[in-house]
């Protein structure tokens, strides 16, 4: 991809934001790209930071060790103003299912303590959960797998022995946004904490959590944020750091933590406590990268501006799929519509579907039993017609071979 000219990048970013954010996407050079719920492909300023990373680990070692380091610091700055947190708040980890076991392997539970979670978590938020049954505590699943989450019946499994509730911002199967301010409400009118799974949210809404208080979060930069896998970002509130003891202990938990000899064991006063040894600096400086292209856009058009391209990208598609001969599954409120858009098609299997697809350049995934399209930013119209017309493509042949 020729380089931009710099002028001209600043202007597009001003005037037409998608169409700028797609000449950032190598990806769309072959593909119609329709899996960020799964593994999004990486920015080219990403790839390229990537490059630059490893000509310098390859010609100078750890010559610019504290350059990175310094970079990796920056990010956390930026993600917790991004997040509406204090730096000390936000832990760099290695993945969102980290995030999820300094939660529940480090809380204070006693015997007979419960946690409460909606029925169809993504199995990262919920087997760590589980875990803890052989500590006497007792696992809550609230509803039914296939249907969005309930938070009134949420709420009436929650009594004076609930430590926590447990959701996904998003359901990563059924794309359901849940309204996670009244979630926390009514948590915390309760008594009980709140840990949010906002690895399908992060990056399309936005999570003010100055405003929003949810207790604990963790997100993987893997989907929504465009980065690559092994880099994602987690946040332990700071009043809690005293209650969630360190399960995994290292070098780096500790303050003074360079000073290796006659360290003392002396924990930092921040989530970068969890952190216990050496960072992925690879896939933080590259997660870094990639978000900058999100606060570009967020510092021009406002925070909304992202999730609200991307609902009526998705709008589109439903009707597109639909008119094509799908059977949709959007959420009827608009409040509660993500990024993703599951489907089926009559007599046609998911995994056959996808593999046609895959053949036509179009990239989807099959998830809760039907064809899951997570819709970006950057998608266009063009992509959607693609993607109905296979859709088309698929009912055509399927009634071909019935005759």
């Amino acid at each position: 991809m020729p380089d931009a000219d710099p002028a001209e990048s600043s202007a597009l970013l001003v005037t037409s934001p998608w169409r700028w954010w797609r000449a950032q996407m190598p990806v769309c050079d072959s593909w119609a790209y329709f899996d960020h719920a799964a593994v999004a492909p990486l920015p080219g300023p990403t790839a390229d930071r990537i490059h630059d990373f490893a000509r310098q680990a390859a010609t100078r070692g750890d010559v610019d060790w504290l350059q990175w380091s310094g970079e990796v610091e920056q990010l956390r700055a930026s993600a917790a103003g991004w997040l509406g947190a204090q730096s000390e708040e936000i832990a760099m980890i290695p993945n969102t299912s980290y995030g999820i076991n300094i939660v529940a392997e480090g809380l204070d539970w006693q015997a007979g303590d419960n946690v409460v979670l909606p029925a169809g978590e993504f199995p990262s938020n919920l087997f760590p959960w589980l875990q803890q049954r052989d500590r006497g505590i007792e696992v809550r699943i609230v509803g039914e797998e296939q249907d969005p989450p309930d938070l009134e019946r949420i709420a009436g499994a929650i009594d004076a022995r609930t430590r926590l509730v447990a959701a996904s911002w998003v359901g990563y199967a059924n794309g359901y946004r849940l309204d996670v301010d009244r979630l926390v409400d009514l948590a915390h009118r309760r008594g009980a904490l709140v840990f949010l799974d906002a690895i399908q949210g992060l990056g399309v809404f936005p999570l003010d959590l100055a405003r929003t208080r949810v207790d604990f979060m963790a997100a993987d930069g893997h989907k929504w944020m465009l980065g690559p896998e092994g880099a994602g970002v987690a946040f332990v509130r700071h009043e809690h750091l005293s209650r969630l003891r360190c399960r995994t202990i290292g070098w780096n938990s500790v303050k003074n933590a360079h000073l290796f000899g006659g360290a003392e064991f002396n924990l930092r006063d921040s989530a970068a406590r969890y952190e216990a040894g050496s960072a992925n600096m690879v896939g933080l400086l590259a997660m870094h990268r990639s978000l900058k292209l999100f606060w570009d856009v967020i510092a021009e058009h406002g925070p909304e501006a992202i999730g609200e391209r991307v609902l009526e990208l998705v709008e589109q598609a439903d009707a597109a799929l639909s008119a094509a001969g799908a059977q949709t599954r959007l959420p009827a409120q608009a409040e509660n519509r993500s990024g993703i858009l599951s489907f089926t098609i009559p007599d046609v299997d998911p995994a056959a579907f996808r593999k046609q697809a895959l053949q036509a350049g179009v990239v989807v995934s099959c998830r809760g039993g039907g064809v899951r399209a997570s819709i970006h930013a950057y998608n266009n119209a063009a992509d959607i017609e693609k993607l109905a017309n296979e859709v088309r493509t698929a009912i055509r042949s399927n009634e071909e071979a019935t005759r």
